[in-house]
């Protein structure tokens, strides 16, 4: 995993280029697979456009009919009504299976596209998410993807319809006059230049009311999360307040939008229907002069009206598709993010580590701040089975020693061995799993507490689960439920006493089984009796693993194999509970005494 550029919200914000609209177009490389269901469709599509014609051209022959009184004019009349009948019939057959078709490619293609920015989101390492927030991000998955839903499902379609009458009509008005046409025609350079011009003005604004409106399902969802300070802090009209602010920014940005649409369909309604005056007035000296018969003049007006209605919708069609490729350039945003490793095929090799963890020289700093070092020249060895101590004031670095032994991050020098080969020569699923951790503040699923304790390896058996949650002192209180294992933890575990998920949490590792064992200060913040299970439960589970301990109470490290004392990055003291206690002034003595006072 490389070294990953930060990126501020202004760089994030990518200027629109010929290159960036292209890149953004490739989203629709997801409809492949089923070009042949969209290629059925636009055959329909053009059926269906090619009726409507059919059916105008009906109309002038009944005004045809009529008007000059042919002979037997009432059999025609009966004869042109029933040829109208079959062809609404018809349309509405074609707009039927066209609509089905497009659904077709809509669902699938949406579903892969869900599918592609998931993997690609579990794909992805830490320091990304550390640099966008979770609201962002399900944004992408929601609204930018609602986007192209209608996109793709609708306005394609209906634009390649418009696109397809346009080019029709102008043929067939050529056809009834040349004169005419050329007047009609004559107004379309001021909209094609206006259309150019306000699309890409559409475009930007709409780009910028997407981003707003995820902004807002960021603030939605951390306030959500974070209900209870919300509440406790009573900041619900700070947090409305707030939300307020960016929904004002959201409807500026739309009425932006809409406002130029708006003019957009206006200029081109005056453009389109100021040609149609024009050629009213012509054409009506070309019935007086006898150059044009009077139901060809109706033809004539019929479809350029067909005409005139199309290029009024194709402004907003317009306006859509640009929306959507604004979301598409999103999207791309992070289907282009490079993945750790391929997991859909990663397959534990089933070779356990021995478990021998050794630190050499590290130096880290986190991608974010690479100007601030956390680790400086760290050294630690961890014989195989040990139980290792990492003490310390936060801010030390003893989390960081932990996720990087996950493999969290690139460091920036040194080593880090297990078994005497480089974490980084070994394949990332087998690295990991033969590491467990048990963290301070554990987040569950929103499912059931069998769910989560089979997460540690799911596919394990009811007794297994069961055997964990005996060892891991949880059974007693998850049969107190009514519903056993069955149980609904609620969001994040919020039905469960910290204590209660934290024994989840042992229950969960000890069905993984791992080798080495990292237990992030697990027992900080329990009161003493939830303490003391918490505390018997991980002493089963460190039995025979090398374990790696982030201690924040010292009380529970006491009997651990040595104590490394950190501050500022380094280690300062290494040394057994009894050792360290008696070095008066040491760093560990002066702990212990914070601690004891």
């Amino acid at each position: 995993m490389g070294k990953r550029r930060v990126q501020n919200n202004e760089e994030e914000k990518v200027k629109v280029t010929r290159e960036s609209f292209g890149e953004a177009l490739k989203i629709f490389s997801f409809v492949r697979p089923y070009r042949w269901y969209f290629i059925i469709g636009l055959v329909f599509l053009a059926l269906s456009t090619g009726t409507n014609f059919l059916f105008i051209d009906y109309i002038r022959e009944l005004l045809a009919t009529v008007t000059d009184k042919v002979p037997e004019w009432q059999d025609k009349l009966r004869s042109v009504t029933i040829q109208i009948v079959v062809v609404l019939i018809l349309q509405a057959a074609f707009s039927f299976l066209r609509i089905i078709l497009f659904a077709q490619v809509t669902q699938r293609t949406l579903a892969d596209i869900r599918n592609a920015i998931y993997h690609s989101l579990l794909s992805i390492g830490i320091p990304f998410f550390e640099e966008r927030r979770v609201g962002e991000l399900t944004s992408r998955l929601t609204a930018d993807v609602s986007q192209l839903e209608s996109t793709i499902q609708v306005s394609i379609a209906e634009f390649l319809r418009q696109i397809l009458t346009l080019v029709g009509g102008i043929i067939i008005l050529f056809y009834v006059s040349v004169k005419l046409s050329l007047i009609m025609l004559s107004t379309f350079p001021v909209a094609i230049i206006i259309a150019m011009g306000v699309g890409r003005y559409i475009r930007k604004v709409s780009k910028k009311a997407q981003d707003e409106l995820a902004e807002s399902n960021v603030i939605v969802e951390e306030t959500l999360h974070s209900i209870r300070n919300v509440k406790s802090f009573v900041n619900e009209k700070f947090e409305f307040q707030k939300f307020g602010e960016k929904m004002r920014e959201v409807i500026k940005n739309g009425l932006n939008a809409a406002y130029a649409r708006g003019g957009f369909v206006v200029v081109l309604i005056l453009a389109v229907f100021g040609g149609m005056a024009l050629v009213m007035v012509f054409g009506a000296g070309m019935i007086g002069n006898e150059e044009l018969p009077v139901d060809q003049f109706i033809y004539f007006l019929m479809i350029t009206a067909f005409i005139g209605g199309s290029i009024a919708g194709l402004g907003s069609l317009y306006a859509e598709i640009q929306r959507a490729i604004g979301a598409s350039e999103r999207i791309r945003g992070i289907l282009k993010e490079e993945g750790e490793y391929d997991f859909m095929n990663a397959a534990d090799t089933g070779e356990r580590f021995a478990g021998e963890i050794v630190f050499s020289n590290v130096e880290f700093a986190y991608p974010t701040r690479l100007d601030v070092p956390v680790l400086k020249g760290i050294s630690l060895k961890i014989p195989q089975g040990n139980k290792i101590a990492l003490a310390g004031q936060s801010g030390a670095g003893k989390s960081t020693i932990a996720q990087l032994l996950l493999r969290f991050y690139q460091i920036q020098g040194g080593e880090i061995l297990i078994d005497g080969k480089s974490i980084f020569d070994y394949d990332l699923h087998h690295l990991r799993s033969n590491i467990g951790i048990v963290p301070q503040e554990v987040i569950l699923f929103g499912g059931t507490i069998k769910e989560n304790i089979a997460y540690g390896r799911p596919g394990a058996t009811e007794e297994e689960i069961i055997d964990a949650a005996r060892k891991a002192n949880a059974l007693e209180f998850i049969q107190n439920f009514p519903e056993g294992l069955e149980t609904k933890v609620g969001d994040r575990g919020i039905k469960l006493s910290g204590g209660q998920r934290q024994r989840i949490a042992i229950a969960r590792a000890i069905l993984k089984d791992p080798v080495i064992l990292i237990l992030d200060e697990a027992t900080s913040s329990l009161d003493a009796e939830s303490e003391h299970l918490v505390q018997e439960a991980l002493n089963k589970l460190m039995h025979g693993r090398t374990t790696l301990i982030i201690a924040h109470r010292l009380s529970t490290i006491r009997h651990v194999d040595q104590i490394n004392v950190m501050e500022a990055g380094k280690i300062v003291e290494s040394g057994t509970h009894n050792e360290l206690a008696d070095q008066n002034g040491g760093a560990y003595f002066n702990l212990l005494r914070l601690q004891e006072a």
